[in-house]
């Protein structure tokens, strides 16, 4: 019975490590444009398309991995500057009609440019699973929970240690006090946009071994993504990384004691739990009304 209990929350941390980044990827990008990008996803399925076909065409996985972390930032500086700043004055809902429509196109581009197949990454560190009081954890869980938790501690460090990082966080709380000050609010956006295209392709690299990738991955990492953001307040980080570990252990413990076929509806209705009884999210403010 415990062991079974400790297989589920193995899983379900695996799952919610790679949601809390998605949904860091969403908090970032409202904090800086109060934009909601719903193409997060699909920054993940860029960085883990990437570095398999890269791998598979016989690139060496540690050259690949950070071309393919580039290509995602580039993907990103390119739907901000091309998508977003020229529709900056448009109101919040044609906006994100822009963010979906901004998703089909990479979805489209990335059937043409890979294919429809399903692509693998080898593991990491080998396939030997480790028993743990009853229940096995595969090398590559260790790999998301190690590589997760040291981007959140960078993205720490980055937000409260440098002056960038400052700039950023003025910049979510007042753009024209910011910008009153000398803040380049439009390069604020820029790495923004970067930044999240960033998590989204480590999220992305890592789960790859794990979940297999098509140009249809994004879809649901995305959506489970937004729910750990909204379930944690929009635009914050703590309550993204919680919502995400949450996303993560419901949909794992739905799964093994009800059955597999719950598993993507915990999802959404965690959304929808969210909206109808605590719109702000577990730590978000009230004034995220404006979503």
């Amino acid at each position: 019975m415990f062991a079974a209990f400790l297989q589920y929350l193995f899983s379900g941390l695996t799952s919610g490590a790679i949601y809390a980044l998605a949904g860091l990827g969403f908090a970032i990008i409202y904090n800086a444009s109060h934009v909601i990008n719903f193409a997060q996803g699909e920054f993940i399925m860029i960085g883990g398309m990437a570095t398999a076909t890269m791998v598979a065409a016989g690139v060496p996985i540690y050259l690949a991995i950070p071309l393919a972390m580039a290509a995602s930032m580039l993907v990103g500086v390119a739907m901000e500057k091309f998508a977003i700043e020229p529709a900056r004055n448009a109101d919040v809902v044609t906006i994100i009609i822009i963010t979906i429509g901004a998703s089909i196109f990479m979805r489209g581009a990335a059937q043409l440019i890979w294919d429809k197949e399903f692509h693998s990454l080898p593991a990491f560190s080998g396939e030997t699973p480790i028993a743990v009081m009853g229940a096995t954890l595969m090398p590559q869980s260790l790999w998301v929970f190690g590589i997760s938790a040291v981007a959140i501690a960078l993205l720490w460090y980055f937000f409260n240690r440098t002056m960038f990082g400052k700039a950023m966080l003025g910049t979510s709380h007042n753009r024209l006090a910011a910008q009153l000050v000398g803040v380049a609010v439009k390069r604020v956006l820029l790495a923004s946009f970067a930044l999240s295209a960033l998590l989204g392709a480590v999220g992305g690299i890592v789960v790859t071994p794990i979940t297999f990738t098509n140009y249809e991955a994004g879809i649901m990492l995305g959506l489970k993504g937004f729910s750990a953001a909204v379930l944690g307040g929009l635009g914050n980080g703590t309550g993204a990384i919680i919502g995400g570990l949450i996303v993560g252990i419901a949909e794992a413990m739905a799964s093994g004691y009800l059955s597999s076929a719950y598993k993507d509806a915990i999802a959404f209705i965690i959304i929808l739990f969210v909206l109808f009884f605590m719109p702000s999210g577990l730590f978000g403010k009230r004034g995220t009304d404006r979503v």
